[in-house]
């Protein structure tokens, strides 16, 4: 089972979220929060795989809770889930390592495969947060974005680069193992390498480097 976690400060939010996600079968919501602090405390005291965390929360918002959620139960996957869909909310939410960026006009099965995403490793975003990304990956700070990327990727042993390149795809380490003929337990001491000598915090920051510096995967 998927133990999730539900942050919102709407009752009505939490109750519809709750009923689609165990609605799957393979999903228990396992604690709910109706703020960024007590999702966080809340984390670090219940097993939870998957955080479901809106924005705009009182005493401490979304993307504060997720950074601190990264420093202190980096064990734990995010998905923001908002009504705001705004640029710079979808560029922070990458930054501090979210596993994905959800709208909550949400279609339910959309919002049961993110969750089921982000609990296998994997990276989700609507597509009006890839809309966002896109866009600035095409503005002119891309080009200065990439030449700090290839900069930071240079320390990189070719396996290491081919691991990071399917990370950047968004595959879980099992689907890169079998990728590359290699064992999951070997790609995930590669990615623990690669996040280290990166400097980054978990695989979402490490799959945008590699997009950042134009590193594309070995032919199959």
């Amino acid at each position: 089972m998927i133990r999730v976690l539900i942050a919102d400060d709407e009752p009505l939010i939490r109750a519809g979220i709750r009923m689609i996600l165990t609605s799957a079968g393979d999903i228990e919501v396992v604690a709910e929060a109706r703020d960024g602090r007590e999702a966080v405390d809340t984390a670090r005291s219940t097993a939870v795989d998957v955080a479901l965390l809106d924005i705009q929360m009182p005493v401490m918002d979304g993307l504060t809770a997720l950074a601190e959620l990264g420093r202190t139960a980096p064990g734990v996957r995010v998905l923001i889930l908002t009504t705001f869909g705004e640029r710079d909310n979808v560029l922070r939410a990458l930054g501090h390592g979210s596993a994905g960026f959800l709208l909550k006009d949400t279609a339910p099965q959309e919002l049961i495969h993110a969750v089921r995403a982000a609990a296998a490793g994997n990276a989700y975003l609507s597509p009006a947060a890839t809309r966002h990304v896109v866009d600035t990956l095409a503005s002119p700070a891309a080009t200065v974005r990439a030449e700090e990327a290839r900069r930071r990727l240079a320390g990189l042993t070719g396996r290491e680069r081919e691991v990071l390149a399917l990370l950047g795809e968004g595959l879980s380490n099992a689907d890169a193992g079998a990728r590359l003929h290699m064992s999951e337990a070997t790609v995930k001491t590669y990615v623990s390498r690669v996040l280290t000598k990166l400097d980054c915090d978990n695989r979402v920051q490490a799959a945008l480097l590699a997009r950042d510096a134009g590193l594309e995967p070995c032919a199959e």
